[in-house]
């Protein structure tokens, strides 16, 4: 981890996201990354040479299990260092994402360490992401909010480059990050939802619905 520059981190970020849905093609990374194709083609070369990464033309990229480790370990420090930053510098939850990928990549492994540890080994970040464990290759899936249905209860998390005109609408119905939510009507045809936040029922249509993700409770 210590030799990976930053563009090969959030490759591999970025990859890790876009394979679970499926998508993760070097045209789509690009745009994802806000990088030219031949930057990421390069970037691709470079982590299928250290074994991290598998490209086939056509087929898209496919991460291997040290480089699925790579990928996790750098979400890891991503979401302890907005935790930092939301819990002892007190920025925002959405300020924190941005924050914290302009400097994340210059931090020692012991500073993370220390970081991890000072906060008191949290186990999500600011948004509500699940903090990986050290040395894991797997996140557990978190569903968007609409596919949850009635009776189901389950904890909101919103990601970092959710609209701000999202975020403020949320925060009128009480829905933030590590919320507790119970669904109590799904209406059909793509409806809205009809959520119990917080003692009081709330409205959200299937667009808004489908931005926010939730870990269901057992």
């Amino acid at each position: 981890m210590e030799t990976l520059s930053k563009t090969d981190r959030e490759a591999l970020k970025a990859i890790y996201r876009l394979a679970r849905d499926g998508d993760a093609h070097t045209g789509v990374l690009a745009e994802r990354l806000a990088l030219s194709p031949g930057t990421v083609t390069a970037t691709i070369k470079r982590l299928a040479d250290r074994g991290l990464v598998d490209h086939k033309p056509y087929k898209g990229v496919e991460l291997t299990a040290d480089g699925r480790r790579a990928a996790l370990s750098s979400m890891r420090r991503h979401r302890i260092i907005e935790r930092f930053l939301a819990d002892m510098l007190g920025y925002a939850w959405n300020e924190a994402d941005r924050l914290a990928t302009s400097f994340e990549h210059e931090i020692p492994q012991e500073v993370e360490d220390r970081l991890f540890v000072a906060l008191h080994r949290p186990e999500t970040c600011p948004h509500g992401f699940p903090i990986p464990e050290k040395e894991t290759a797997e996140l557990p899936l978190m569903p968007p909010l609409y596919a949850l249905e009635p009776g189901d209860t389950a904890v909101v998390a919103v990601p970092g480059s959710t609209d701000p005109e999202i975020v403020a609408f949320l925060d009128t119905l009480g829905l933030r990050p590590g919320v507790s939510v119970e669904v109590k009507e799904k209406h059909p045809f793509d409806g809205p939802l009809v959520l119990r936040v917080d003692g009081k029922d709330r409205t959200l249509g299937a667009t808004v619905a489908n931005q926010v993700y939730v870990q269901k409770s057992a």
